[in-house]
């Protein structure tokens, strides 16, 4: 508006100043003309201002009419939104009310449950108080009648014993000694026959590790299987040789037998002379001599003793190399020079058909296998375990066993205290002190109980069958017994009228016990008892 008034002061202004020239113009007529030209356009600009200042107006009204419409829908948009969220809130408020209410009647249910749970109890606990009064009642009057009749009763045990005693001709006492021992008898059995199964059981669970260190030392150990002979064959290229041998009336063949020991056994055989000779040292001293005989050709008395001398000095060096040759093969330092000559002798002795050098240097190796799996010393269980059958080479004949003859060379040599105590206490000859003993000894069996390791003479053999089953036939109740699979089981076959169920377990344990205490055997040996009740009727 202030600037509608403006532009209309300006042009009025203009018309006042246009008009005054007017006045002071109006001598000429063109002037006039062109004020009223000028007059007339400006009436024209007023007219234009004129309406463009109410275009003005016109557009200022209309904002102000959208700027109030605004307004109140917002004003209104404000209130709307006021509006939902006071109710929301009452709506709210409202729940919380209406849930404390429910929660009030609920409690207000629930004591008064309580309260008619409570009085329901408390008639019932002294209906109950009532009922046990009776019950005590009547409970005293049943004792006073079980007093009575357990006094008859005693009255009539005491007479009922005395029948007994004269019927079975025993007193009270005598009976009860009589089944006091019966069942001494009963609980003995059971007892022996529990401490089977708990030594079995104490024997599985301890040796679980033992098997396992026991299996793997055995698998990484590969062995030859090796049985000696007592026998030697020498071959001929031909017959004719076998006549120089034995010389004009024998004397060559006699000759050799009385410098070497050794027994010549010249038959029909073609091409071959046996010598036979339980030392394996002597046969080889024989053998390589008459190989030297033979190739020289020249073979009489004085030669034979030159030859057989010659033979047994390069021998007694080849068993030191042997020895040597062993020693720096396990890995053993510091050894005595006399120890390894026993050892290289062992190459030409042998126990049971078993080489006794094939045998020290597995015992050896198992040994140290099973030192380390234990986390013992390898090196001493090797050593101790290569030297543990010494004794069985003995350079003088002594009336010591050889494993207390082994462990004295041991000391006499030098060697450690483990190692003389394992190699005396391997066969349970000398107390067990360290801890390497037990492993020597379990080695050793090891080696020896290998399929083929050794040989057992057939004597033997059948006379430990023999024992077996003339050990259980001792029996009383003992039918038969019968030794099978090579020894290793013993089946006792047991009459049924005179050995029950508990007996039998008993029995099976004394015979495994007096077996494992008063036989040798190899392995081990399973003892079965067979109780068999027939019941046989015939159909006419």
């Amino acid at each position: 508006m202030d600037s509608i008034a403006i532009i209309i002061g300006i042009a009025a202004l203009g018309a006042g100043i246009l008009a005054g020239k007017f006045v002071f113009a109006k001598n000429t007529q063109k002037e006039v003309e062109d004020a009223q030209k000028k007059i007339l356009e400006f009436e024209k600009q007023i007219l234009e201002a004129k309406n463009q200042a109410q275009n003005i107006v016109k557009e200022a009204q209309l904002r102000a009419e959208n700027i109030k419409k605004e307004k109140e829908l917002e004003g209104k948009e404000k209130f709307v939104q006021l509006k939902a969220d006071f109710e929301k809130e009452s709506i709210e408020r409202n729940r919380k009310l209406a849930e404390a209410e429910n929660k009030i009647k609920q409690k207000e249910s629930s004591f008064s449950q309580k309260e008619a749970t409570l009085n329901q109890k408390d008639a019932t606990l002294d209906k109950q108080v009532k009922e046990n009064e009776a019950i005590k009642e009547n409970l005293n009057r049943q004792i006073e009648v079980v007093n009575q009749k357990r006094t008859e009763l005693e009255k009539h045990q005491e007479e009922h014993i005395k029948r007994l005693e004269k019927v079975a001709n025993l007193t009270a006492d005598e009976a009860r000694n009589q089944l006091i021992d019966s069942l001494k008898a009963e609980a003995h059995s059971r007892a022996l026959v529990l401490q089977q199964e708990i030594i079995e059981t104490a024997k599985e669970k301890a040796n679980k590790e033992a098997r396992k260190i026991i299996i793997q030392s055995i698998q990484r150990t590969a062995a030859e299987q090796t049985i000696e002979n007592t026998v030697t064959v020498f071959q001929l290229e031909t017959d004719e040789i076998k006549g120089q041998i034995i010389g004009r009336e024998g004397r060559n063949i006699r000759a050799i037998e009385a410098a070497t020991g050794v027994d010549l056994i010249v038959d029909d055989t073609p091409e071959a002379i046996l010598l036979s000779s339980f030392d394996p040292l002597r046969r080889e001293i024989a053998r390589l001599s008459l190989q030297r005989l033979v190739a020289d050709g020249r073979i009489h008395p004085a030669r034979i003793e030159e030859v057989v001398e010659k033979t047994r000095r390069q021998l007694e060096d080849q068993v030191m190399e042997i020895g040597e040759r062993t020693v720096i093969e396990l890995g053993i330092h510091g050894l005595h020079k006399e120890l390894i000559r026993i050892v290289g002798k062992m190459r030409f002795r042998s126990s049971y058909g078993q080489n006794l050098l094939m045998h020290s240097r597995e015992t050896a190796n198992l040994c140290a296998i099973m030192a380390s799996e234990l986390g013992l010393n390898p090196k001493l269980a090797k050593r101790a375990g290569l030297l543990h059958d010494i004794g069985k080479v003995p350079d003088e004949e002594t009336e010591l066993s050889h494993a207390l003859l082994g462990a004295k060379l041991a000391e006499k040599y030098g060697e450690n205290p483990a190692v003389v105590n394992a190699i005396g206490a391997h066969h349970d000859e000398m107390e067990m002190q360290f801890v390497i003993s037990p492993i020597i000894q379990a080695c050793d069996a090891i080696s020896g109980a290998r399929p083929g390791a050794r040989r057992e003479m057939m004597q033997q053999y059948i006379q430990r069958i023999k024992d077996l089953e003339k050990l259980a036939m001792d029996y009383q109740g003992v039918e038969k017994a019968y030794a099978i699979q090579a020894g290793r089981e013993l089946r006792v076959i047991v009459e049924a009228e005179k050995v029950g169920d508990l007996d039998s377990d008993k029995l099976s344990f004394e015979i495994a016990q007096k077996i494992q205490t008063e036989m040798t055997y190899p392995g081990q040996i399973k003892v079965t008892v067979i109780r068999e009740k027939r019941a046989v009727n015939i159909a006419r």
